[in-house]
């Protein structure tokens, strides 16, 4: 049993810490070929490609236990809705979500009195890539596509949803509709452009809006992810410039280390990121700007990064 609700501390902006990269580390710093439909949800098909998950995790669950942090721990199945995992051959009936969330329980189990503080949320993704917004799916094909995955992420007992680097206002409407039908607290996390808007034009006032009043449940908050710091300050002023003030709504950031847009990002062959120390005092800027109270890292962050976020939440009154 978690001693708050997910919920309850999100509505109360208490300080939580996300993790941080994933993928990119697996990939770059430990040599793996991930899955190319699937990515990192395929290492939960071993015991080895677990133990290599929690190994990493792990790291993120020792800098929340210092700093006294909540903490959100993500499945790694942002590429495990059903048409990918038939694409990597993955049986319909191993449920990989289910597993998913069944090794972060024990991974979480096992941190004695802090489990209570570690919140897990069910990680999904867009159907197509997240750089490419034209590839998005219309509002109602979105909801039925995600409506299995999201259902599986659920039953598995997962504390939130949350659907991340989401680019365009359609499928972020479906995505919400998917969540909300399963009764679980959910999150939308948009990939953006410095002027306010998410990669297919929207501006980011308009899609909070959208889900926020026409959507029930409505989402615990809005995110935005995938983008440094540095992207989200200047989208969030030049929202205010236009009169959209949206610190009650958009409350977190899980950034990148590059400033580079994802087009750019997505094109590379190598890692580019800045060192842990300016990234913390940018992700310090941004979130005190703007009263963000859930904070991590995306592309190109490791256990550094985390800690210099962990260590500015703890000295900053938010």
């Amino acid at each position: 049993m978690q001693e708050t609700s997910f919920e309850s501390l999100i509505r109360a902006r208490h300080p939580i810490l996300m993790e941080g990269s994933l993928v990119e580390r697996l990939t770059r710093e430990l040599g793996h070929e991930l899955d190319p439909h699937i990515s990192n949800a395929s290492l939960l098909l071993t015991d080895q490609g677990r133990a290599q998950l929690a190994a990493l995790q792990s790291e993120y669950i020792g800098i929340g236990r210092e700093a006294s942090l909540p903490l959100v721990l993500l499945t790694p199945t942002w590429r495990a809705n059903p048409e990918r995992l038939e694409a990597a051959g993955v049986p319909g009936d191993s449920n990989l979500n289910a597993v998913a969330v069944d090794y972060l329980k024990k991974l979480r189990d096992e941190q004695g009195e802090y489990a209570q503080r570690i919140y897990i949320g069910g990680l999904m993704g867009v159907k197509g890539d997240a750089y490419a917004p034209a590839e998005a799916l219309s509002e109602k094909d979105a909801t039925e596509f995600h409506r299995v995955q999201a259902t599986q992420l659920t039953d598995a007992g997962v504390d939130f949803l949350i659907a991340s680097t989401v680019p365009a206002a359609s499928e972020a409407v479906g995505l919400a509709n998917a969540f909300a039908a399963t009764g679980t607290p959910y999150i939308i996390s948009y990939v953006i452009r410095p002027e306010g808007t998410l990669l297919d034009g929207t501006p980011l006032h308009e899609i909070v809006t959208t889900i926020d009043n026409t959507v029930s449940p409505k989402p615990v908050t809005h995110l935005v992810n995938c983008v440094h710091p540095s992207v989200f300050l200047k989208a969030m002023e030049a929202e205010r410039q236009q009169g959209y003030d949206l610190t009650d709504r958009i409350i977190g950031l899980q950034a990148n280390t590059s400033a580079r847009s994802p087009e750019e990002l997505d094109g590379l062959d190598h890692l580019e990121g800045e060192d842990p120390e300016p990234f913390g005092r940018a992700m310090a800027e941004a979130a005190s700007s703007n009263r963000c109270t859930l904070l991590g890292g995306c592309c190109g962050t490791d256990a550094r990064h985390i800690r210099e976020i962990a260590t500015w939440i703890s000295s900053s009154v938010l």
